[in-house]
């Protein structure tokens, strides 16, 4: 199957944007779709919804079949050389995620794709993406599908729930099949309970 070739451009704004609509008339005349990476803020005092048409221009690409992808929410709050999502929890990720989201649908931009800046993100914001609908997640080692677990079926996390790992009985196995260990010892599949009893005795009468 033969690979497609989609362009991301960042930094869409009144300043570039005669420049970069011409370089996607060019990517339309050769038939390569864009995505176009937003952020409601950026440095330089910058503040997307202040700049209408650079907002009805992103709105008429994505009628034309362009993607929309939030690319955080404000480039101007983070410190230097540190991506905005590369280290927070899962609270302040969530805060920041609110806040863009609402923008974006304020405008009319609304997303549920997400790339951070610099492609970097914490487990935090792994952890918070789902929370606020988003179902992809673009970084440095690909393209998460959020709404496809590795393992079982996709839970719908609410605004009032919060997210916590639980190390069920498909962990080990995930680390066995990674680590190949001479030996591991781990529980039967359905009985959540490690003894050193042999298997055939009848432990109930033992707790």
């Amino acid at each position: 199957m033969a690979g497609q070739l989609i362009v991301s451009v960042s930094g869409v704004s009144d300043r570039t944007l005669t420049e970069v609509d011409a370089f996607c008339e060019l990517l339309d005349a050769r038939g390569v779709p864009a995505s176009f990476l937003v952020a409601p803020r950026i440095k330089g005092g910058y503040r997307l919804d202040s700049d209408a048409p650079t907002v009805e221009w992103l709105a008429d690409r994505r009628e034309r079949g362009d993607a929309i992808v939030l690319h955080g929410f404000d480039e101007a709050a983070t410190k230097k050389r540190r991506g905005e999502f590369a280290t927070l929890p899962a609270h302040e990720a969530n805060l920041r995620l609110m806040a863009a989201d609402r923008v974006l649908e304020h405008l009319g931009l609304r997303t549920r794709l997400f790339a951070a800046p610099g492609w970097t993100v914490s487990q935090g914001t792994v952890t918070a993406l789902p929370r606020n609908g988003f179902r992809l997640l673009a970084g440095l080692s690909g393209i998460t599908d959020l709404a496809r677990p590795d393992f079982g079926e996709p839970v719908a996390i609410y605004q009032h729930e919060v997210t916590m790992f639980w190390a069920c009985g498909v962990t080990p196995q995930a680390v066995a099949l990674a680590a190949r260990p001479d030996l591991m010892i781990t529980h039967e599949p359905g009985i959540m309970f490690l003894t050193d009893l042999p298997r055939d005795q009848d432990i109930r009468s033992e707790i």
